[in-house]
């Protein structure tokens, strides 16, 4: 080891200084059977002995460092052990200080036995998605089971010019070991080695019985390190119930601060562009329309379809935006391009926007974390109209309708990239349109049922739907819509196992109307039903429909002790009319049955008119969405969704049976209801 052995992304040889050295007969020596591991490995799990993990932060570079010692008893673990990737980053090194076996007792060196491949870890090219990521793959041969493999190494990322907000502010956040392993010892290190002071937040420890602690901060100055040590340790976190301790640094900073920070590189690039210079044709095409209304959706739909979205998944966190004359000119750009792009458009129109920074993937979190811009990877645009806010996605296509109509974009946190803001949330919102407007008429003569479904979705409905159609064969889409009735009108209970196509004879489905405008997309759905009515083991027959997506089994189902639920149904209206002609019992329970819900985050009715022949209900479901519950509040809100569940998502009717015995016992039953 002591020559280097260096490789473009990988190199083999010593530790840094930072990192400390480990000797030989030190490893041995902290390889040792205590009680604990002895019980662990009698269970049958794999074991480690040791992990040593410390991570450096300067204002040059990000390294970290692991070593560990771990048993390889489970022939999973030593097929993983065996071969492993790495994934490095643009301009980062992975570097290899140790492999070996401590096998018998012995220590043996594994390094000889190891053979390492540099990949490109590129497969999404053609997505727009780049990455001058690189892929090592190491592979050890002859690993035994019951082997103790021990690995050292660690990885540098050098920062490039580019890379201005890597080198200002730091960002890492260290998440508690994997419930799965146990650990003879385990620390952890943080090491500052930036002139800026760094905070150090740790959320979601607990005590010996479970409850979460109130988050600590400490902060490091240069030169200082925050450790911490944990000895026979298992991890007692009940991953599907609740939050793993994390421990978050970051450079010392409010959200006034980075606001100030980043609002000027933003404010510099776009307000030096003029689209009348580099984008004439656009807007030669914006004075041709007269319609304010009309002039923001050619801006937003200009941009989401005719500008390439590239994700350059190094790119995203620490470097400026592309000016928007080279976005226009080259017609392709990451979130930050493209958000630019668009808000330079409509300024030129006269619309109030400002970029947003977001992350959709750790929203939950933003509010728990210390203040940094690199806990943001995603930029939108948010547009003041007409005393409404509004938010868009420039990177998404196919999405349509005038500002008020387009979809919703469901998330809460966001940093306005204006000087002195604060972290902002979103506040709660109310469809002011039904998401999902369904009318059901299923009329059965003689023994046949002519079932019509006719649906207009809107907003992100309209969307979705729209590209489903688009991209999906139309027999695929057939099946579906069969699939779905299959278990709405309950045939699933007497004649499961069959095939839908045989049940649904003449099926079709036809797009009616797409008014991308207003972004409704309504389709038809037609189907005859032979032997259309459910027949319990009695021999009673019933004619059902009732759609499951109505009862939201995410909420009735929702157990967690940290997160609250989010709340993102869509608003949904229903017509069901179920007619025949046969006689109904039209005083039978769950067919007359009525609800109507006031719960704070959502409104519910459903209305029934019954005839002779058949009924009709409406069902209305009008929720507040884009919110957390609190959980003080769910179990109400638990408790109504099983309301809905409780035949109220749909409409049952009772057949009658001719013949004077069936007669008789239907008054019989009425007389004593």
């Amino acid at each position: 080891m002591d020559n280097q052995l260096e490789i473009e992304n990988y190199r083999i040889g010593k530790t840094e200084a930072w990192a400390g050295n480990i000797e030989d007969h030190e490893l041995l020596e902290r390889i040792r059977e205590s009680e604990f591991a002895k019980h662990q490995i009698d269970q049958g799990k794999d074991f480690c002995y040791f992990l040593d993990k410390k991570y450096r932060s300067d204002n040059t570079e990000n390294s970290e460092y692991v070593c560990m010692a771990y048993t390889l008893n489970e022939p999973a673990n030593l097929e993983r052990a065996s071969v492993s990737d790495i994934i490095v980053e643009e301009n980062e090194i992975y570097h290899i200080h140790r492999i070996s076996v401590v096998r018998d007792g012995v220590l043996i060196d594994k390094i000889p036995d190891t053979k390492i491949k540099v990949l490109d870890s590129e497969s999404q090219s053609s997505g727009g998605i780049l990455s001058s990521n690189k892929k090592i793959n190491i592979t050890i041969k002859d690993l035994r089971l019951n082997d103790i493999l021990i690995m050292e190494d660690s990885r540098v990322k050098e920062f490039t010019e580019r890379d201005f907000l890597r080198k200002e502010f730091a960002k890492y956040v260290w998440v508690s070991p994997d419930s799965y392993w146990a650990y003879g010892n385990y620390t952890f290190t943080f090491i500052n080695d930036r002139q800026q002071r760094i905070a150090c937040k740790k959320t979601f420890f607990r005590d010996e019985a479970g409850n979460v602690l109130d988050p600590e901060i400490h902060y490091l100055n240069k030169g200082e390190a925050f450790v911490f040590k944990l000895e026979n340790y298992i991890n007692p976190v009940d991953a599907s119930r609740e939050i793993f301790p994390y421990i978050d640094f970051a450079t010392d900073s409010s959200w006034k601060e980075l606001s100030n920070y980043i609002a000027p590189i933003y404010g510099e690039i776009s307000g030096q562009a003029s689209l009348q210079d580099f984008a004439p044709n656009v807007v030669e095409k914006l004075d041709a329309i007269t319609d304010q209304e009309e002039k923001i959706r050619f801006a937003i739909e200009y941009v989401q379809n005719n500008i390439y979205y590239i994700f350059n998944a190094n790119e995203m966190n620490g470097h400026k935006p592309q000016e928007p004359a080279v976005t226009y000119e080259n017609k392709q750009g990451d979130c930050k391009a493209k958000s630019v792009l668009l808000k330079v458009i409509l300024d030129y129109i006269g619309v109030d926007s400002s970029i947003v920074l977001v992350n959709f993937h750790t929203d939950f979190y933003i509010k728990y974390y210390l203040p940094s811009l690199l806990t943001f990877n995603h930029a939108i645009v948010k547009i003041n109209h007409k005393g409404e806010e509004y938010f868009i996605d420039a990177t998404v296509r196919d999405e349509f309708g005038l500002l008020e109509n387009r979809g919703f974009i469901y998330f809460m946190h966001y940093l306005e990239v204006k000087p002195d803001q604060e972290l902002k949330q979103r506040k709660p919102y109310r469809y002011p349109y039904f998401c999902i407007d369904e009318k059901v008429d299923f009329n059965v003569q003689d023994k046949t049922g002519k079932l019509v479904l006719t649906t207009t979705y809107k907003g992100n409905r309209a969307n979705a739907m729209r590209r489903y159609f688009k991209n999906t064969n139309k027999r695929e889409v057939i099946d579906s819509w069969n699939n779905f009735l299959f278990y709405s009108l309950n045939y699933s209970g007497d004649r499961n196992g069959t095939d839908v196509r045989n049940i649904f004879t003449d099926a079709a489905i036809e797009m009616v109307s797409d008014d991308r405008k207003l972004n409704e997309f309504t389709v038809q759905y037609k189907a005859s039903v032979h032997n259309p009515y459910y027949t319990d083991p009695k021999g009673n027959r019933f004619l059902m429909y009732f759609d499951r997506n109505v009862i939201k089994s995410g909420a009735r189902d929702f157990i967690h002790k940290d997160l609250p639920f989010w709340h993102n149904f869509d608003s949904e209206k229903y017509e069901i009319n179920l007619y025949t002609d046969q006689k109904i019992d039209t005083e039978e329970k769950y067919t007359t049955q009525e609800s109507t819900i006031h719960n704070p985050y959502f409104d519910f009715s459903s209305r029934k008119k019954v005839t002779k022949n058949g009924a009709t209900v409406n069902i209305e479901c009008k929720p507040l969405v884009n919110l957390e519950i609190p959980q003080e509040a769910f179990e109400k809100f638990r408790a109504d969704h099983h309301t809905i569940a409780d035949s109220n998502f749909g409409l049952g009717i009772d057949i009658i049976e001719p013949g004077f015995m069936n007669m008789l016992k239907y008054s019989f039953k009425m007389k004593f209801k």
